[in-house]
């Protein structure tokens, strides 16, 4: 686990050096153990490395590492946890080593195979970028299912990239600036997704996708297309065989090798547990695969309602594992939230975010690797949403629904008025909080398929009425065509699409920044591509049943933990930012949504803004998702001038 930077510029300045190490300091927090440097004046290219040892500590796997040939240089951000099974292939081959490192093995795999074929056998999580000196090229690639990050970019006549993009913004070309598509989805979704990022010019590589630049025919401000080297909905197409328990069972088996790969490391190593399904199973299998008790640990609240610490500690003790638990108080978050523009690197609203660190800061403490239990919703159905957006889309011709959207097409003014006067329930709500509602009624009406109908259900703001100008999106994991073979009438659509979007840019987005900013590593045993074919081979009627998803998951567990510890409604990694915003963060927010601050930005409209924060303040609706995007981006505003 590691971080990496570079840049490709006409004429490598004199100063090369000195950039490249600022670049690399600017992400120290992403490998702090050791760095290294590399360029090459007749490519006009040069790397810097940071690492985080965790395999091979010696120096044999410094980085940025050359090939055995000097063919290959390379920088990689992540782990291959099947390189010993490719080192076994590869000597069979002939091929020497002179370490033990999985980079080693990636460089060696390159030279034997080629890029294409050696990306087909690589089982981790990965962002690399590789010089090709025969070719003349740098290709820049991303792991299949988005677990590491990678930005890239021209700012004037030099190509930037690299893992976060605080390494960038230390290149004397930087620019900045701000990319109002991009802000235009973070207040829609409270995240920016690939192939956005908040600055123009400057792109995410989005998953299993890798881009290639000739260094002999660059042309500044343009960029070749990136190719995908994996199709997710090639899983979608295979089909599982067996019944339901010969699939629980494969699935054990299949998870409990991943976790295993996943166990070796040459540091200490424990995983977070929350007590829900995913990373109790995790957990049970690592268990079982364990000379000593795994080490655990997990984050609770006192507010009633958002704390599933004492969940996790009851499987932990039902498991025997070596728990470590912290409960937080209002103060540890207001010492946070500040520091969250410098963590998150761009404006990242999802409040999880807030948790997902002070968990890794507490592991990171005890040990260097963590295992999580991500990707289990996404893969078997387990998001409450799922049916029921599925349910609404499917009855959206009934009459209950007909007579929703007719009232939703009715003149705002006019409408918000009628709805207080026939609704009893409706009648202590203000116009602002209906016609908020209704904007949303409204687009999901208009919706002309469930894809549409989906991305709408799952926005904050699904019309940009805080923007003080027209704004326009691009494209993205939500609105970007289904491929052949998904088709765009079932539950596997929205699997599909939160797979492209949501897990990568939401939820991996925030594991990475919050655990690398505490130099923790985070593995996921779910999105090892073993498990993501499996699970999406399933038959649905294994996942769902009467509205319940991770069926065959659950069954998993059942053999490991008594069902009734946890079977009960998910909560998710919520926190009450709704009542701290009302409370102890309110001098926080408050500090933002000034005339001055607003005066400093050209997007929002402050009038607008300001409304919704005073119902919020009065306790008449609970506005936190929608502020926390507004708020997300003012203080990252604030914090790096744009």
């Amino acid at each position: 686990m590691c971080g990496f930077a570079g840049f490709v510029t006409r004429t490598l300045p004199e100063d090369t050096r000195d950039i490249l190490d600022s670049m690399g300091q600017a992400i120290v927090h992403r490998g702090p153990d050791a760095a290294g440097i590399w360029s090459n004046e007749a490519l006009q290219v040069g790397l810097v490395h940071r690492r985080l040892s965790i395999q091979d500590l010696s120096p044999a796997g410094a980085q940025p590492m050359a090939s055995s040939t000097g063919r290959y240089v390379i920088a990689f951000n992540g782990e291959i946890y099947n390189f010993r099974r490719l080192r076994a292939d590869l000597e069979s081959e002939g091929v020497s080593f002179r370490g033990h490192s999985d980079t080693e093995v990636m460089l060696a795999a390159i030279e034997s195979w080629g890029l294409e074929t050696s990306l087909s056998k690589f089982s981790g999580m990965f962002a690399f970028a590789l010089v090709d000196s025969h070719k003349r090229t740098l290709v820049l690639a991303r792991d299949r299912m988005g677990e590491k990050p990678l930005y890239y970019g021209w700012q004037g006549s030099t190509l930037l990239y690299g893992s976060e993009l605080k390494a960038l913004r230390v290149h004397p070309d930087w620019r900045g600036g701000v990319e109002p598509q991009a802000l235009a989805l973070l207040l829609r979704h409270n995240v920016i997704p690939a192939p956005w990022s908040i600055h123009p010019g400057i792109s995410k590589l989005s998953p299993a996708s890798l881009i290639s630049f000739d260094l002999t025919k660059l042309t500044p401000g343009q960029c070749p297309e990136p190719s995908r080297y994996w199709q997710l909905e090639q899983c979608f197409a295979e089909q599982a065989v067996g019944s339901f328990e010969d699939c629980s069972r494969q699935l054990e088996a299949l998870l409990g090798d991943v976790i295993e790969d996943q166990m070796v490391s040459d540091v200490p190593l424990g995983a977070f547990l929350s007590g829900g399904i995913d990373s109790s199973t995790v957990v049970a299998l690592m268990q079982t695969r364990a000379s000593q008790p795994v080490r655990t640990f997990s984050i609770g609240f006192d507010e009633p309602g958002f704390n599933e610490a004492e969940h996790a500690a009851e499987v932990a003790r039902h498991l025997g594992t070596e728990h470590t638990e912290l409960y937080v108080k209002p103060e540890d978050v207001l010492e946070l939230v500040p520091r969250l523009p410098e963590l998150y690197d761009e404006p990242f609203a999802d409040s999880s975010q807030l948790p997902t660190f002070l968990v890794s800061q507490m592991t990171r403490k005890h040990v260097t690797v963590a295992l999580s239990g991500d990707g289990g919703d996404e893969l078997f159905c387990g998001y409450s949403r799922y049916p029921s957006v599925l349910n609404r889309w499917q009855r959206r011709f009934d009459a209950s629904s007909l007579a929703r959207r007719a009232a939703a097409m009715v003149p705002e003014g006019l409408a918000a008025g009628v709805i207080r006067t026939l609704v009893p329930s409706q009648r202590k709500r203000s116009r602002l909080a209906i016609g908020h509602r209704l904007k949303a009624e409204r687009a999901m009406a208009r919706a002309g398929d469930l894809s549409e109908f989906y991305r709408q259900s799952v926005s904050f703001w699904n019309t940009p009425e805080c923007f003080r100008h027209p704004v326009t999106e691009g494209g993205y994991g939500l609105n970007m065509p289904l491929p052949v073979g998904v088709l765009d009438n079932s539950m596997k659509t929205l699997m599909w699409r939160d797979l492209n979007w949501y897990l990568p840019d939401d939820i991996l987005a925030k594991v990475d920044r919050a655990a690398m900013a505490c130099s923790l590593e985070t593995r996921i045993p779910m999105l090892d591509p073993r498990v993501v074919s499996f699970a999406l081979s399933l038959p649905l009627d294994y996942n769902v049943k009467d509205g319940v998803g991770k069926q065959v998951l659950r069954s998993v567990l059942y053999r490991h933990v008594p069902k009734e510890m946890v079977d009960r409604p998910k909560q998710g990694f919520a926190v009450p930012v709704g009542q701290w915003l009302r409370g102890p963060l309110r001098p926080w927010a408050e500090s933002l949504l000034t005339a001055s601050v607003f005066a400093k930005q050209d997007y929002l409209d402050e009038g607008v803004v300001m409304a919704y924060w005073r119902e919020h303040l009065e306790g008449r609706e609970d506005y936190s998702a929608e502020l926390w995007g507004i708020l997300m981006f003012l203080a990252w505003l604030e914090h790096t001038g744009g």
